[in-house]
């Protein structure tokens, strides 16, 4: 059949989706919004919420042991789901923000609800009947009172409105950020941008620095009570800031989203899989925009290929845009999800390694039975000893950066860099070495607290420095320096650059599911070692249980993922950057029957360009 180019429904390379492509902000809105003015008031607002939550999590598993009577593994459990939720909910906050509200709105809105959850978590601390009755249950022999199920829920009903809030504020704050100053007619707007970003990730990592040293330090010596009220007023003041500059904020209009595309993608694929794909060689077939990047769909997760192919002409509109976006897609929606589900199984290497960096709130209960002190009056809080993983980060990347690859490269004689897969691998190894060493001490120390006769005593400290446990946090600190940022540079460069939000995103949902993972480990294993008159691995008592041996099964958890991730290294195959290199054996075939089928005067003209070209 042949097809008239003139007719706008079969002429495949038309306008894009409006929705698909953002506007830059100087055609948005007026172009005296947004602007560096702004942007102190967005990471002040970023910032001040880091603190506040960040203050509240280290220190929360003894609040919950001291105060509401929880037992080790019931508390942690409980920080689990709460941290799953603080990494999950991000990815439902940027559809809602991209889809229906807006940055603005969703920032905005997520900064009051969180608030209100601080307040509300500021409560258990000041009235009394919100929680039981003072009693220390880590005092041996000593019978407390549960919380009853109406103080459970108004405890779970701060933890759901600070974490509605994060998704709120975490996915949009750094976006939001760009928007205002983003101008892609700016001949210097790459390196405004980099500006932003600098200090946006290093008012970040402060801020987390002094959650971990400044709110922790006032919980321990100043009691819940102001402790608690501190974050409250900080995310008072996170959202009055953020406010503050309402009027000249820049706002984008909402397109969109990657996560309604994907659904759309999976839904047309479902209602045209009847299709028969054998009818793929004709590129009239496949719905393609003039801003395309991928002339045919590859022949990966082919069934998913069926939503781009073109059934019936009439599901095209005159202005080039399909009718029904649920039955007919692009092929660049096409490859996009599959480019993430390929990346899926190398993503899924990564949950092992939040499970055995971020072991919960353990290492605080066992660091509150040894030395902490520098010196002879100033004692570490043992909630700060993670401060020491955010330090080896900040002081890796640029020693690695700017030291070790120069003189590397320098050495010999040529560009020297680690490949992202590499990096990975490292990271997963540091992170495997993080636990044989934080079992290793635990179990010197729990050796150590029995000989000294504190078998019966979890609260006395021993004659063991607590500094034995920052070696962990090293490699902790190393493991999250070589996969974390290696992660996000592999989503980043393997996706296609419309979904640099996924990838964002992609590193906190592994972290949700590592926090899902570690409360089934835990359960299990609480399930199977504690008996009737025996405590199990992870009991109260530090003294009486068996963390060393958690530890341990989390290190051959780990060094089993070292493999898995060998393996789905290897069956992904090339990254985007070698494949581009490679000329595939199938493109020379394919030139070569086009010359078989072409007339004498066309494969005279075919050959002379073939020439030019090589």
């Amino acid at each position: 059949m042949e097809t008239n180019e003139e007719d706008p429904k079969m002429n495949l390379h038309t306008q894009d989706h409006k929705q698909d492509h953002p506007p830059s902000p100087s055609t948005t809105t007026n172009n005296k919004k947004g602007g560096f003015i702004t942007i102190p008031f967005i990471i002040a607002n970023e910032s001040f919420e880091k603190v506040a939550s960040y203050g509240l999590l280290p220190n929360m598993i003894v609040y919950l042991m001291k105060d509401y009577k929880m037992s080790a593994s019931k508390a942690q459990n409980l920080l689990y789901f709460w941290n799953a939720a603080l990494n999950f909910l991000p990815i439902v906050g940027a559809f809602v923000a991209d889809s229906y509200l807006g940055r603005f709105l969703t920032i905005g809105i997520g900064s009051i609800i969180t608030l209100l959850g601080m307040i509300v978590m500021w409560m258990t601390t000041v009235l009394p009947k919100i929680k039981p009755p003072p009693c220390n249950s880590l005092v041996p022999n000593n019978t407390c009172q549960s919380p009853t199920a109406g103080q459970y829920a108004f405890l779970i009903l701060a933890f759901i409105l600070m974490s509605i809030g994060a998704g709120g504020i975490r996915p949009c704050s750094q976006a939001f950020g760009a928007d205002q100053v983003h101008q892609r007619e700016n001949p210097k707007n790459k390196r405004v941008l980099e500006t932003f970003f600098n200090w946006y990730y290093a008012c970040t990592c402060l801020s987390v620095v002094i959650a971990l040293t400044v709110v922790v330090y006032i919980q321990v010596h100043f009691g819940w009570r102001i402790g608690f009220g501190v974050p409250v007023i900080l995310m008072f003041l996170s959202a009055v800031s953020f406010f503050l500059a309402s009027k000249w904020y820049l706002t984008m209009k909402v397109q969109r989203s990657l996560l309604t595309s994907f659904a759309q993608v999976i839904a047309a694929a479902f209602r045209n899989r009847k299709t028969s794909l054998s009818i793929q060689g004709s590129n009239v077939q496949y719905y393609q925009t003039k801003d395309t990047t991928s002339s045919n769909p590859s022949d990966k997760l082919r069934f998913l290929n069926k939503a781009c192919i073109i059934q019936d002409p009439d599901d095209i509109t005159p202005e080039g845009l399909p009718r029904n976006p649920w039955i007919l897609c692009t092929v660049d929606d096409v490859e996009g999800l599959k480019s993430l589900l390929r990346v899926l199984p190398v993503w899924s290497s990564a949950i092992m390694m939040s499970v055995s960096v971020n072991v919960g709130s353990f290492p605080v209960l066992l660091a509150m039975t040894m030395d902490r002190h520098l010196g002879s009056k100033f004692e570490i809080p043992a909630a700060s000893f993670a401060t020491f993983l955010v330090i080896v980060i900040v002081i890796w990347i640029p020693i690695y950066d700017r030291v070790l690859l120069p003189s590397a490269s320098k050495i010999c004689g040529k560009p020297v860099r680690l490949g992202v897969k590499l990096r990975m691998g490292i990271g997963l190894f540091c992170s495997f070495m993080s636990v044989v060493v934080a079992g290793t001490v635990e179990s010197i120390r729990r050796q150590k607290a029995i000989s000294e006769g504190f078998e019966n005593n979890p609260m006395a400290v021993l004659h063991m420095s607590a500094m034995w446990t920052i070696p962990q946090y090293i490699f902790g600190g190393l493991a999250e320096a070589f996969n974390g940022i290696g992660q996000v540079e592999f989503y980043y460069s393997e996706l296609p650059k419309n979904m640099s939000s996924i990838a964002t995103c992609l590193s906190g949902v592994g972290m949700a599911f590592g926090s899902l993972i570690a409360s089934l480990i835990l359960n299990v294993v609480n399930g199977i070692t504690k008996k009737p008159g025996k405590e199990g691995w992870i009991a109260s008592n530090v003294n009486q249980g068996h963390y060393d041996y958690y530890y341990w099964l989390l290190a051959i958890l780990s060094f089993l993922n070292i493999f898995y991730y060998m393996y789905v290294s290897w069956a992904y195959g090339p990254l985007v950057e070698q494949r581009k290199k490679v000329v595939p054996r199938e493109t020379k075939e394919e030139e070569l029957a086009m010359l078989r089928n072409t007339s004498r005067h066309e494969k005279g003209e075919l050959q002379n360009n073939f020439k030019v070209l090589k």
